[in-house]
């Protein structure tokens, strides 16, 4: 039998385990990538773990989250990670660089290479061919120091796109959409979606890594597509020809699932309030008014999709009622926009130009109105997210963005007078990487510098035998990481400094949890389906752990959150019987006993005793035998410290 593409790469990096379905297998790292919402407790993690140098072939600390400078936190931060990876032997992406997945399409990912890194889009460079997974910082502080990286071995399913996209309008945005409107953002934990078919071709590298990008909101483990000579294409344009190799599946390769998608017959879509997969034709909402428009993120802002939002803003005007907001990806596409002319047709245009980093995604800036719409090219719309709660997000493709700007309410765009002339891929790109700074040959000589915001990383205890807590919040269905740990200019800005952070935990769905969690020392969480959705932020399992979270017990959780809670010693706990979800009310005491005797390896049934109710019900855990002794220990780190000693 074949391998798929998946297969392959797993095979040539597998340290350990094996590569059946479904059982765990160690892998080699080659790339680890950090960013700084995430990036400076991760090297935290690393000094403690007390290796001098990183040991992976490539390291990158990149700088496009926390941008905002609205007091010494931010830069103190920056500061901090530029020294800390010029002495410990990483590569530093400067403020004003970009976006790190943007950035390292350009500059370091590579076909067949296998990367992690602390940020749920990783999954950007596997429109490169490669396997890239979004980690939680602690994975990938210990991958830093040395350590393999341990996975379940995904299932694989191929994605196979015939035609292509042919009608005026349609961008690979609507390929990813069309994904999540049939998978949705549920089920897909466990799996990789492999692209193939005859379709693949005619998409360029940019366009691939757009749809690799946001397959982070299915739930999957990551996506990736062919290594073929589109993707030399690229690289010989980025002088990084020499890193290219092809990388195909067998012709029998045999996947877990098959979808099938033409790419001619796709319409321009867009997502509705509030998740990434409501997703219908655009043609449905025409006539919705926003107040703002966000065109790039990570998704869409590739130089190609920023010259033809250019071209289509030239010699028109934003709507009177609409706040264009425009972030190309990095330095190198603001450059070559702003040599081309194409900013000047922007800012012509009645829109504002912002910095190249995250901003509006993460609601780092550029917040909307109250109760207002605003419509992006971007990869999330969950409630709050923009920076606004009362904000409805919309996601679209650029273009259609960019239309909508102009004609001040949603339209498709082949309804309108507007045309363009679409540009071609660019066969050279400018490189000037005066802001991506190598780490030092001389590392002795590196001072460390370190801001008063900057604190140590809590350590939790190790597991108790019985552990008795209140219900201290109960959820529903698709929690996000964003819900659990909010971004935004007031909390971002305390991503190193754990007990203040903390403050912030449920803050956006209940004001209350922080100060009810100190109170209470110990607790318990209780949540339906897909819970901890979204982005890798490891603080989202950090803070409910400083603040005494003993247990998550939900339907079901998702992939990189689950990781996290064991990482930081938290039980993720399953209902055995979803319907005991409805049993379980707010301030009922839980207990959990003979934890000691009962965690091994495999699935394993606790009877979590309702001490509120005077009845039990059954949970299931499920964990590897690593995550046994990981959970036993108190987490990842005092495990990983005490293996050093």
């Amino acid at each position: 039998m074949g391998k798929t593409l998946v297969q392959k790469i797993f095979e040539s990096h597998r340290v350990g385990g094996s590569l059946v379905t479904g059982e765990q297998i160690q892998v080699k790292v080659d790339q680890v990538i950090t960013q700084d919402a995430t990036g400076t407790m991760t090297y935290l993690e690393f000094e403690a773990i007390g290796v001098p140098r990183v040991k992976v072939p490539v390291a990158v600390s990149y700088v496009d989250h926390n941008l905002l400078q609205q007091d010494f936190k931010n830069p103190d931060d920056h500061i901090y990670l530029q020294t800390a990876a010029a002495k410990y032997g990483a590569y530093f992406s400067k403020p004003g660089n970009g976006i790190c997945h943007q950035v390292h399409l350009e500059r370091f990912a590579a076909p067949g290479a296998f990367q992690i890194g602390t940020d749920s889009h990783t999954p950007t460079a596997g429109g490169m061919g490669a396997i890239a997974i979004g980690v939680g910082g602690l994975d990938a502080a210990t991958v830093l120091a040395g350590g393999s990286f341990e996975i379940t071995m995904p299932k694989v399913v191929n994605i196979r796109l015939t035609g292509e996209l042919r009608r005026p309008w349609v961008t690979a945005m609507d390929v990813i959409l069309e994904v999540l409107r049939r998978l949705t953002v549920k089920g897909n934990v466990g799996k990789i979606m492999e692209y193939g078919g005859p379709g693949v071709r005619t998409l360029s590298l940019t366009e691939r890594a757009t749809i690799t990008n946001m397959g982070a909101e299915l739930g999957a483990t990551t996506s990736i597509f062919p290594s073929d000579e589109n993707t030399l294409a690229y690289l010989k344009a980025q002088k990084r020809e020499s890193v290219w190799k092809e990388l195909q599946p067998d012709p029998d390769a045999e996947y877990d699932d098959v979808v099938e998608i033409d790419l001619g017959s796709l319409d321009v879509l867009v997502a509705q309030p509030h998740s990434p997969d409501a997703v219908v034709p655009i043609r449905e909402l025409a006539g919705l008014k926003p107040a703002q428009v966000c065109i790039g993120s990570c998704t869409n802002s590739s130089y190609p999709v920023m010259q033809s939002v250019g071209r289509i803003l030239e010699d028109r005007s934003v709507a009177p009622h609409v706040s264009l907001g425009i972030n190309p990806g990095s330095k190198q596409v603001y450059e070559m926009l702003a040599r081309n002319g194409d900013t000047a047709s922007m800012i012509a245009s009645g829109a504002r130009l912002l910095e190249s980093g995250c901003g509006p995604c993460i609601g780092m800036g550029y917040a909307p109105a109250s109760d207002s719409i605003s419509v992006r090219s971007y990869n999330r719309n969950f409630p709050g997210r923009s920076g606004t709660k009362s904000a409805r997000v919309y996601l679209c493709n650029p273009l259609a963005c960019a239309v909508i700007a102009i004609k001040g309410e949603l339209c498709d765009p082949r309804d309108t007078d507007i045309t363009f002339e679409p540009p071609s891929e660019p066969k050279t790109y400018i490189i000037n990487d005066n802001l991506l700074l190598p780490p030092a040959d001389d590392p002795d000589t590196v001072e460390v510098i370190r801001g008063p915001n900057i604190k140590t990383v809590p350590v939790k205890e190790p597991l108790k035998d019985v552990v008795e807590a209140p219900v201290l919040l109960k959820t529903g269905d698709n929690i996000t990481t964003d819900d659990i740990m909010p971004a935004g200019a007031q909390a971002l800005p305390f991503r190193s400094n754990i007990p203040e952070l903390a403050k912030f935990v449920y803050s956006r769905y209940d004001e209350t949890f922080s100060d009810r969690a100190r109170q209470a020392g110990k607790c318990f969480i209780v949540g339906a389906d897909n819970y901890g959705q979204g982005s890798s932020r490891e603080h989202a399992a950090i803070a409910p752990m400083y603040l005494g979270l003993e247990a998550v017990i939900v339907k079901s959780l998702a992939r990189i959150h689950r990781a996290n809670l064991i990482n930081f010693g938290i039980l993720p706990l399953t209902f055995e019987n979803p319907a005991d979800y409805d049993t379980v009310d707010l301030n009922d005491v839980l207990c959990l006993r003979g934890l000691h005797s009962s965690i091994v390896s495999g699935g394993v049934v606790l009877s979590v005793e309702n001490k509120t109710k005077r009845k039990a019900f059954p949970v299931r855990l499920d964990l590897t035998p690593r995550e046994v002794e990981l959970i036993r220990s108190g987490g990842l780190l005092p495990h990983t410290k005490r293996e050093q000693e």
